[in-house]
Order: C-alpha cells, then sequence, then structure tokens
C-alpha cells in the first residue's frame, strides 16, 4: 500500500511538472520537462553516477562519524554535569550559525577534498543525533532506576543496561533526521569548493546553462537521499525494537 501511494504521488508530481511546463510555454534551458530531464540523464548516466559516487562516500562517512560522535558527546553530557554546563551551550551556538559561512572555513582549513565535505555532513547532523540521544537517556523511566537501585547495581551497569537500551528508539529518530541531512551537508561542502561530486556538477550544469543536466543531477540526489533515508530506518526501526 505504502509503495502504491509512493508511485501514485511521483505520478502525479510528473504530470504537474509536465503541465506547468506546457501551459507556461517556458524554454527547456529556464524549465525542461521529465521526458527531457529523463532523456539528459540517460545520456549523462556515466557522468552522473561517477560524481553521485563521491557525494555518497562523503555523506556515508560523514554519516558515520557525525552518529559516533553524537553518541560520544550525548553519553558525556548524560554523565557529567559540568559538560552540560561548558558543552550544551557550545552546541546551541553551532546551530545558531549559518551552514554557508562555515563551509568556506572548512575548505581553508581542509582542503578541496574529500575531508571538507565529511565536515560539513558531520557538522550538520551533530546536533540532531547529539540532542536526541541525550534526551532518550535522560528520560529512562523512573521505575527501571528504581529497580537498578534496589539491586544495587553499579552506575556503569546502569548506562549500559539500563539507560542506553532505553533511549536507543531516541537515538534512531536522531538517525533518521541525520539520514536526510547529511546529504545537504556534503553537497553545500561541493558548492564552495569542489571538482566532483553532484554538487559541484549542479554548479556545473548551472553555468552553461544546462539546466537539464543540473534536473538530472537534483533528482539523483534526491533519489539517493530517499534510498539512504529508507535503509537507515529499516536499521533503526530493528534496533529501537530490540531495545522494547
Amino acid at each position: 500500500m505504502k509503495m502504491l501511494s509512493a508511485l501514485a504521488a511521483t505520478l502525479f508530481a510528473l504530470v504537474l511538472w509536465q503541465a506547468i511546463v506546457t501551459l507556461t510555454g517556458l524554454p527547456k534551458f529556464i524549465l525542461p520537462g521529465p521526458a527531457v530531464v529523463a532523456e539528459t540523464w540517460w545520456q549523462n548516466r556515466w557522468l552522473i553516477a561517477e560524481h553521485t559516487w563521491i557525494t555518497a562516500v562523503e555523506v556515508l562517512i560523514g554519516l558515520v562519524c557525525g552518529t559516533v560522535l553524537g553518541v560520544v558527546t550525548a553519553l558525556q553530557l548524560a554523565n557529567s554535569r559540568a559538560a552540560r554546563v561548558l558543552v550544551q551551550p557550545m552546541l546551541v551556538f553551532t546551530q545558531a550559525l549559518p551552514v554557508f559561512a562555515l563551509a568556506p572555513l572548512l575548505t581553508l582549513w581542509l582542503g578541496y577534498g574529500l575531508w571538507s565535505k565529511v565536515a560539513m555532513a558531520v557538522l550538520i547532523i551533530y546536533f540532531p543525533i547529539t540532542s536526541s540521544f541525550f534526551d532518550g537517556l535522560m528520560r529512562t523511566p523512573p521505575g527501571y532506576l528504581d529497580l537498578a537501585r534496589t539491586m544495587q547495581a553499579s552506575p556503569r551497569s546502569v548506562l549500559w543496561h539500563i539507560r542506553i537500551p532505553a533511549a536507543l528508539p531516541s537515538l534512531a529518530s536522531g538517525m533518521r533526521l541525520a539520514a536526510v541531512y547529511a546529504p545537504i551537508g556534503a553537497v553545500i561542502g561541493e558548492w564552495v569548493g569542489s571538482s566532483q561530486g553532484l554538487g559541484y556538477l549542479m554548479l556545473l550544469a548551472n553555468g552553461r546553462a544546462k539546466t537539464d543536466l543540473m534536473f538530472a543531477a537534483m533528482l539523483t540526489l534526491g533519489v539517493f537521499s530517499i534510498l539512504l533515508h529508507l535503509a537507515v530506518r529499516r536499521a533503526t526501526a530493528r534496533m529501537a525494537g530490540e531495545a522494547r
């Protein structure tokens, strides 16, 4: 049923897109139709695949690094009042800074290669992961904690056997958000300074007035983001289900 709903929504979007192109009579270099974009995608499929691979590597490495960093930070915040006083304001401050303002600095510090894009992806998902997992750790059901105290469990045992399992659904929620945000961070990094990736390909196509190629790259990025979100959702659903 969900698959049929997704196919129906996709078909409706394509029909609406084609209707706008037909009714407005806009030239192809301003708004190409879906058939033109599909043809361009097929003609440039190997070029798009090459750049998609670069972006995918950046996103996946950033997602893993950001998740690990967020989990470690959340554990530290949950177990140390001093860390909450010192680190939490810094986390909020980083979210107040525009991402585009940080991208040139990361490119300057880390260069035009892979790691500046990974850093952008990490930066954009770090807060959702940390915040969601930290909230889960701090909202452990009181009954579980009372039972642990009655059994004289050590703080480490309480953390590993009660608080972390109880917080896994919250971590799963944060990871699902991160799967959506990570491609945004990588592409922003590619826009600022790169010679590879879907973000670079979009800029290149835009500069040469190849709007159909730009649309093809954008749609490829969208499909990749959806597939990544579905994969993470399936993995985290299993993890959250086991936690329950």
